[in-house]
């Protein structure tokens, strides 16, 4: 009878320090998960210190780049003017703006005029070159001999196209230039080639 009694009383201990187990356990599981959580809040901490300097990396990369529309101008307006036109045949189109002065109104009018809109002469191949010193008596200027303010268009061949004693847009530039016999087949050459041409 008594080993009976002891094993009633050994089972039905049992459950009871199951419960105790898992009570004594729950404050240190949920110490435990404060633990964790400090990590957490260490490794946020951690990724917000490091996202400003990121971002400046992330801004640098994205400016390295040149836009498409530096690209498409680039080489229009040369900061050194080849010395001769001669250079540039069957290269490139000349547009040779003259003055007497660089603050001659109608050069600034001109030169506005071609900054503006620089994508649809990059892609007829036209170069700007500017004089605006007469007392220099430059190469440029002793070929055209301009008086005053004038504007010449020179074709790839070295031949003048037109000469404007006053400034013209980039419209009836390219209108001038897309006359060329040499422009018609280049736009075929590019028909053929499958390029767009822009109609500007």
């Amino acid at each position: 009878m008594r080993k009976l009694l002891t094993c009633l009383v050994i089972l039905a201990s049992g459950p009871l320090a199951a419960q105790d187990a898992v009570s004594a356990t729950a404050p240190g599981a949920s110490a435990g998960t404060g633990a964790d959580a400090a990590p957490v809040v260490s490794a946020q901490a951690a990724d917000t210190t490091e996202q400003p300097a990121a971002q400046p990396a992330a801004r640098a990369g994205a400016e390295t780049p040149p836009e498409p529309a530096a690209q498409a101008t680039d080489g229009i307006f040369p900061a050194q003017p080849p010395e001769t036109v001669e250079e540039l045949r069957w290269i490139k189109r000349v547009v040779a703006v003259f003055a007497d002065s660089p603050n001659d109104p109608l050069f600034r009018r001109q030169m506005e005029a071609l900054e503006r809109d620089p994508a649809p002469l990059a892609f007829r191949d036209v170069v700007v070159l500017t004089d605006t010193d007469p007392a220099a008596d430059s190469a440029l200027r002793q070929t055209f001999r301009p008086r005053g303010f004038m504007l010449v268009l020179v074709g790839k061949d070295g031949q003048i196209k037109l000469r404007k004693p006053l400034p013209w847009d980039v419209r009836e530039l390219s209108r001038a230039i897309d006359k060329s016999p040499l422009r018609q087949q280049e736009l075929r050459d590019l028909g053929q080639r499958g390029g767009v041409a822009i109609g500007r």
